[in-house]
């Protein structure tokens, strides 16, 4: 039983620390981000393990981390607010080619990312095409352009 409240404690305290890190911080990986990612995980794993190395104790982690990733999207569905919390919202970060630099410092966002976007998903060089960036629940950056006159 220790084993599954330390499973259920260690998720949490994980969703707690990446939904306080930013959706910025799983989008776009760099290679600090990977190696941290390892280093994190070898942790957890410790963490969750103890001194049990053993198969079965292995398998009840796994079953207990599936039923709380199972537990917490049906609570997602039922509730928004927690919803939200946790998977945040889509955030417009430009609006008419004005970028919106309060929610872009929150998010962590510079316009070099927003160009970058805008180069990649609409072949678009300034600003002042683009009508809306919107930063995404996933991390990412939807671009739309300004309407073609």
């Amino acid at each position: 039983m220790e084993s599954v409240v330390r499973v259920v404690v260690i998720y949490f305290f994980l969703l707690l620390v990446f939904r306080i890190a930013g959706r910025r911080t799983l989008s776009q990986m760099t290679t600090f981000d990977f190696v941290l990612l390892l280093v994190i995980s070898e942790q957890t794993q410790q963490a969750m393990v103890a001194n049990d190395p053993s198969l079965t104790n292995a398998f009840l982690m796994i079953l207990t981390l599936v039923g709380l990733d199972i537990t917490l999207s049906i609570i997602k569905q039922r509730s928004p607010k927690i919803e939200k919390w946790l998977d945040g919202t889509p955030t417009i970060i430009v609006e008419n080619g004005r970028p919106l630099k309060d929610r872009m410092d929150k998010a962590r966002v510079d316009e070099s990312d927003v160009l970058t976007a805008a180069r990649h998903l609409q072949g678009l060089e300034r600003m002042e095409q683009i009508k809306y960036a919107v930063l995404e629940r996933s991390g990412g950056i939807t671009i739309i352009p300004q309407e073609q006159k």
